[in-house]
């Protein structure tokens, strides 16, 4: 991911996807294993994107390169508490 932008694109389009997904799942049209494991697999991508987001802001207010920030693994992202 280049820019600030394209991330909070990707972000969006995230955010859509799990919404709609969990419409789906409400109106009893989507249900099971595949259905979980996309969802999961779309928390842990928010998770990772925010974090991105929230590496380059920080590396900017440092006065560094934001592209200095990396995308970090699942088992980092998902311990972090909000």
């Amino acid at each position: 991911m280049a820019d600030g932008q394209e991330i909070l694109d990707r972000i969006r389009a995230l955010v859509e996807e799990e919404k709609a997904l969990r419409e789906q799942r409400a109106a009893d049209q989507i249900a099971g294993e595949e259905e979980r494991s996309r969802l999961a697999s779309l928390e842990v991508e928010l998770d990772q994107c925010w974090d991105l987001l929230r590496q380059r802001r920080a590396l900017r207010a440092a006065g560094k390169d934001q592209s200095e920030a990396a995308v970090r693994p699942p088992s980092e992202v998902e311990g972090y508490i909000g």
